[in-house]
């Protein structure tokens, strides 16, 4: 029944976790799957995770679909090794998300009124998330904000949950003081301080732009991929300027650079407008 199951394209996901348990066999599986764990897959996990944001970054849908594909594999993977082990299984996985997701929407699932606003929901989602840690015995405001997400996103994070206990600034121009000074405090640890100083001043600055962004309803990583894009796609152009001048970056001044920068600013100002 076992390879019925593996070659037959219409079996949807019984398929693939019957292609799992085969590649984890001890016996006859792939001897590369066998060794995994759950931190040598981990890295994988968050990379796949990110390509799926990058596909639809791109609106590429067509490798969004094969994104996706590849990030559900690595659900599977995990349950196959929490199986094994005796910790869980794909089965128990999904009953746990689907009953989390009735139990957090009261308002479809249950008794309560839709007749919420996004902001009243959202207030009411973030009550039963806090009343499940709670449960868990995480006490303070900041307990299961998870170690290993991205830097900047673990940031504010970090600031919503302060800001519901109501240690916040109440106003954009309050954080904009705190970036000058903080800007400020990282010049004089360049100039006076050493490396170390340097690190905790710039990461104190760094956590404050990430606040403020916050504060004006930016999403920080969004912005930074987009300027990340940005920076990419116009020094491609510098380059492929300077190619049409039989020059590379490295051959030429910062000034030549700079002029042919701007010129790729303005262009793309021209198209937009």
């Amino acid at each position: 029944m076992g390879d019925d199951l593996i070659h037959d394209q219409n079996a949807g996901i019984e398929r693939l976790l019957e292609i799992m348990r085969r590649l984890r066999d001890p016996d006859t599986g792939c001897p590369w799957d066998v060794e995994q764990t759950f931190q040598t897959i981990a890295p994988y996990t968050i990379e796949e995770a990110y390509e799926v944001a990058d596909a639809i970054e791109r609106q590429d849908w067509a490798e969004l679909e094969g994104e996706l594909g590849d990030l559900l594999l690595q659900s599977v993977y995990h349950t196959a090794i929490g199986e094994e082990a005796g910790h869980f299984s794909f089965q128990s996985v999904v009953t746990n998300i689907s009953n989390k997701m009735v139990d957090r929407h009261p308002h479809v699932f249950g008794d309560e009124s839709r007749d919420k606003s996004a902001e009243q929901q959202t207030r009411d989602w973030e009550a039963i998330k806090a009343a499940e840690r709670a449960g868990r015995a995480q006490k303070g405001a900041l307990d299961g904000v998870a170690m290993n997400l991205p830097a900047l996103l673990r940031a504010v994070k970090l600031q919503k949950r302060a800001a519901r206990v109501g240690f916040d600034w109440p106003e954009t121009a309050h954080v904009i003081d705190k970036i000058k000074e903080e800007a400020a405090e990282l010049v004089e640890a360049r100039d006076t301080m050493g490396h170390e100083e340097m690190v905790d001043e710039m990461g104190d600055l760094l956590f404050v732009v990430a606040n403020l962004a916050r504060h004006l309803g930016v999403e920080p990583e969004e912005a930074l991929r987009r300027t990340n894009a940005k920076f990419t796609r116009r020094f491609t152009a510098v380059e492929a300027a300077l190619a049409e001048r039989d020059k590379r970056p490295q051959d030429s001044t910062l000034e030549e650079m700079d002029a042919l920068w701007d010129a790729v600013k303005a262009q793309e100002k021209a198209i937009r407008n």
